[in-house]
């Protein structure tokens, strides 16, 4: 194996999904990485956050030696169905794996949890409250990253950098301007995300409804993760927390437990592509990269694909000093991911636009409406 020069040869920016993901396949190559998370371990384990693995993540785990990051800890989903109220009319909506297999439902802090633990058991260099990352030398053989965490300033050289810390991280903000196209769709509305100290039963329910898109989704034994489609410019403050479960209740068409509300914010509904995925030494992975609707439940997913491509192309680079997987590395997680957009985009506008005509015309529920009735079944309430 050809050696690197520097302190390691990849740091890994961000511990989320992507970010362990790609450091536990590294190790597991023998690859020596640093991951840097600017958080606190504590944070990074507890954050709420939605979660669902298609079949071929958790089919990806397994092949690398990690299943046991989510076997136990989620829903297995080939058969799963959810219960979608269309408008008042309860259904079933079933999940399609296509060939892949059996998906998974599982929280996201559960799996990042899982990804931490087994890093650090397998000897990983996992660094939490690195703040003030600064990356240099990108377009040099020797980049150098820096940070600051309670014991001073530190430097690390390394071979390569993976930028995996987010839509809002500093990775994508290191590459010069000019370099990146943006591309982004804008829906037109957006969700009240709503975190309830109530559980949900069922676990996940769906609703279309005329006033618009509802979801109840569980976050535990005690919590449920509420979603109501709403005007872009609605603030928190214009839903209080009867309204709040005023609306819940008729858009499910049903009385629903009601409790207290932890926390709400406004979500606007997007989709956002960078291109290219590289830039010098640095590749992006994850949202540093790309967002995609919430309603696809397609993050994780895309974000474990970034991974494995990128562990497999810097395996080859290393091991063989050939690079050109890695020269193709942004072309091949483009192609992906564009093709998941396009699944987000019909999917998302076929559970809103089949429900509240006002954001698109009564032309435009219909069609969505028809499509909707092609992806439920009928069943007795």
């Amino acid at each position: 194996m050809a050696q690197a020069n520097g302190n390691t040869t990849v740091v890994v920016v961000g511990g989320g999904v992507a970010g362990l993901a790609l450091g536990t396949f590294l190790l597991r190559s023998g690859i020596p990485c640093t991951v840097l998370e600017k958080n606190s371990r504590e944070h990074v384990e507890q954050r709420q956050r939605a979660g669902s693995l298609d079949g071929r993540g958790v089919r990806m785990l397994h092949e690398w030696g990690v299943g046991e990051a989510v076997e136990g800890h989620g829903d297995e989903r080939s058969d799963a169905v959810l219960p979608l109220i269309l408008h008042g009319d309860k259904r079933t909506w079933r999940m399609d794996t296509g060939e892949d297999g059996a998906g998974a439902f599982i929280p996201q802090q559960v799996l990042v949890r899982n990804l931490i633990r087994i890093f650090l058991r397998d000897g990983g260099d996992l660094r939490f409250e690195a703040e003030d990352v600064a990356l240099d030398g990108l377009d040099t053989e020797q980049p150098r990253v820096r940070y600051r965490d309670g014991e001073g300033t530190h430097t690390i050289d390394c071979a390569f950098v993976a930028g995996a810390d987010g839509f809002h991280g500093v990775s994508r903000t290191a590459i010069p301007e000019g370099v990146l196209a943006c591309h982004s769709h804008e829906f037109g509305y957006a969700w009240l995300s709503v975190l309830a100290e109530v559980p949900a039963d069922p676990s996940a329910v769906m609703a279309v409804h005329s006033r618009g898109f509802a979801a109840q989704i569980t976050r535990g034994p005690n919590a449920s993760r509420i979603y109501l489609q709403c005007p872009l410019d609605d603030t928190v403050g214009d839903w209080p927390d009867e309204r709040v479960w005023d609306e819940v209740g008729a858009r499910f068409a049903a009385p629903v437990p009601r409790g207290p509300i932890a926390t709400k914010q406004v979500v606007p509904l997007r989709g956002v592509v960078f291109s290219p995925m590289r830039y010098g030494r640095l590749c992006l992975l994850g949202d540093a990269a790309h967002l995609i609707s919430p309603m696809s439940a397609e993050g994780m997913s895309l974000a474990l694909h970034d991974a494995e491509v990128l562990a497999h192309a810097l395996v080859h680079q290393v091991e063989k000093d050939d690079p050109s997987l890695l020269e193709s590395y942004s072309d091949t997680c483009l192609a992906h991911v564009w093709e998941r957009q396009a699944s987000a985009v019909w999917m998302t506008d076929a559970m809103h636009d089949s429900g509240d005509a006002s954001y698109r015309g009564e032309f435009r529920k219909q069609v969505a409406l028809a499509n909707l009735e092609n992806l439920v079944q009928p069943r007795s309430a």
